[in-house]
């Protein structure tokens, strides 16, 4: 550990001083000259600054698919660690605004230092509230990320790194025992979730410790992965039942006690958690909620403002959907309808296998068409996945993972079908649109392709552009041509207001004080969603304050922006190129997005200039 600690504070400490670009010219290239070195300065300090954040994170790498001398190992989940992280933004940043004269920048390094001049004040915001964070939960809770981790990141692709995998089952108990650590620390200042949110927990852990080794039966989950990655290997028989064997002696004697003092901390925590839901009954809770909002939907809305708008959004949906009702000949109020769709077994899978098939029938058409509304696609594979079983029952109704950058992992579609009654056939061309293509598949995977922008930049987030660019595509489908079924159509409308009714209901929790059964009432009345997927989702954003109101007001912005694009530039507009303003710059705040396409309006529209490797 100490070794760890003087790599990274030297590493802090480079990112600190960059050499500034001498420049000794006069005449009319002395302009271009000045930037293009101060281009390659900046460029420096950003791979610092990344190289540093690394080196802070075994995890992170493992994300980006960097194997090397760490691989084996976690991060480290400690308040120090945290100041040492924030730590690292604020030395950049200095280094930034001392060294460099933002107008003397070109338009691309302006853009670098706007996005991590508020990144950092994002960040910065969110530090001063850090203690208020759940580290167990059923959303994102520690329980199901080290088995998640391990399967669908940790890459077995040859003997060291087959030994870093059984590494890292020797030493999770440590990691495990520092969030048990923090988060008995954050309970005795009563910052613990609501009490049934323990149960959830609970359930997850003891998953991941049943089957074999741990008793007879089928094989746990990371046993089996162990297994099949290492039997995949082209090394000697005797390598993988060594391999295997200490492996297994890791899960019973490391993994396995960890996981029972984690279920023992949740249990005892459970008996005392309260039974209020909304993060107003933390200390400063009105001023966390408030942080979270801004930092999710990167504007100044308050919760009154978001809690309005969502009204607002939800009449104006539920007017479209009253047309689609009266074309499919249903009379009868708009929540019969919904009632209708709900408990109609028509409108609802009967198999995993059946389900997965129209994703891939309606991704496959999706893709087709693609060319048509975009210059940029994304090189990287799509593939979907089921949730696995040790969390699914837990685990949101589908999410997405971004592809590595050099290949080895491809994009991957999530989608939970634990209970085949809480997705709608109707919702299906919607989701897989959202999450695959043109959705997060498409937005991500450029991103990560993006070839000469700073790693911050291709690797980090906005929560407002990326899911507002997910709700966004949903739209996308209709302009081009897609949901030809009505009752489709309607599961588009359906998740529209889903992401509208979120602005009511995350508001309502958080700052109204409703309860979890007001917002589940709420929910079942204005949307068509079945029982399970509406008492799921309200317990999402209970433990996930804020993040829920991101999506439809980043894509109001994206649909607003691209409406007074196509209004000012008239025959010049051109989908494609309002596209690639939008993705070519990676995330950004929707302030910045605005002024970048106002800009590009402004240049008289046109192709964007792409920074694909």
């Amino acid at each position: 550990m100490r070794l760890f600690l003087l790599a990274s504070t030297a590493l802090l400490a480079s990112c600190a001083t960059v050499p500034a670009p001498a420049n000794n010219q006069t005449g009319p290239d002395a302009t271009a000259a000045v930037q293009a070195g101060q281009s390659e300065a900046l460029a420096v300090l950003f791979e610092r600054y990344d190289a540093a954040q690394l080196a802070m994170s075994p995890i992170s790498k493992a994300y980006r698919g960097v194997i090397d001398e760490d691989y084996g190992e976690w991060d480290e989940l400690t308040d120090a660690a945290e100041a040492r992280a924030q730590a690292l933004n604020l030395a950049t940043l200095g280094s930034m605004r001392s060294q460099f004269e933002r107008e003397e920048l070109s338009a691309e390094d302006r853009l670098s230092f706007d996005l991590f001049e508020a990144m950092v004040a994002r960040s910065t915001a969110a530090y001063e509230f850090r203690e208020n964070d759940f580290l167990f939960d059923q959303m994102n809770g520690l329980q199901s990320f080290v088995p998640s981790f391990l399967i669908n990141i940790h890459r077995v692709r040859d003997r060291a790194t087959a030994e870093a995998y059984v590494e890292r089952l020797r030493t999770a108990d440590t990691f495990l025992d520092q969030a048990i650590e923090e988060s008995a620390e954050r309970a005795a200042a009563d910052v613990m979730p609501p009490r049934w949110v323990y149960a959830y927990v609970i359930s997850d852990a003891k998953n991941v410790i049943s089957g074999a080794p741990f008793e007879e039966g089928r094989d746990s989950p990371i046993f089996a992965d162990l297994k099949e990655k290492v039997n995949a290997l082209e090394i000697p028989d005797e390598d993988k039942t060594r391999l295997i064997a200490e492996g297994r002696s890791a899960i019973i004697g490391d993994l396995a006690p960890a996981y029972r003092r984690l279920i023992a901390e949740m249990e005892r925590q459970q008996a005392v958690a309260p039974t209020d839901d909304g993060i107003w009954r933390l200390a400063r809770g009105d001023e966390y909620y408030a942080e979270r909002l801004a930092n999710y939907t990167t504007t100044d809305l308050t919760a009154d403002q978001i809690h309005a708008l969502g009204l607002r959004e939800v009449d104006r949906i539920h007017g479209q959907m009253r047309t689609i009702m009266e074309q499919v000949g249903f009379e009868g109020t708009l929540q019969e309808f919904f009632t209708h769709l709900r408990e109609g077994d028509q409108y609802y899978y009967d198999t995993r296998e059946a389900y997965l098939a129209d994703v891939d029938r309606v991704l496959t058409a999706m893709e087709a068409e693609l060319p048509r509304y975009f210059n940029t696609l994304p090189k990287a594979d799509l593939r979907v996945k089921p949730v696995e079983e040790f969390r699914e029952k837990s685990a949101g109704k589908a999410f997405y993972q971004s592809p590595t950058p050099d290949g080895s992992r491809p994009g991957t579609y999530y989608v939970n079908l634990y209970n085949l009654r809480d997705m709608s056939k109707t919702e299906l061309e919607a989701l897989a649109y959202h999450e695959g293509v043109p959705g997060h598949h498409l937005q991500r995977a450029v991103q990560t392709e993006l070839g000469d922008v700073p790693p911050f930049r291709r690797f980090g987030g906005v929560t407002a552009y990326t899911e507002g660019w997910g709700l966004y595509s949903e739209e996308l489908g209709k302009d081009m041509g897609f949901y030809t079924d009505p009752y489709s159509d309607f599961g588009r409308l359906g998740m529209e207001l889903w992401r509208a009714a979120r602005l009511v209901v995350d508001t309502g929790i958080h700052h109204k004080r409703w309860t979890r059964e007001q917002a589940i009432e709420w929910l079942q009345t204005n949307t068509p969603n079945p029982e399970g997927d509406v008492r799921k989702a309200i317990e999402r954003y209970i433990v996930y304050p804020g993040q829920a109101t991101a999506y439809m007001i980043g894509k109001l912005k994206i649909m607003e922006l691209r409406e007074n694009a196509r209004e000012a530039l008239g025959e010049s507009f051109d989908i494609r190129d309002f596209h690639d303003v939008v993705l070519l710059s990676g995330p950004v705040p929707l302030d910045i997005l605005e002024n970048r396409v106002d800009a590009w309006i402004a240049s008289g529209g046109g192709r964007v200039e792409s920074s694909e490797n």
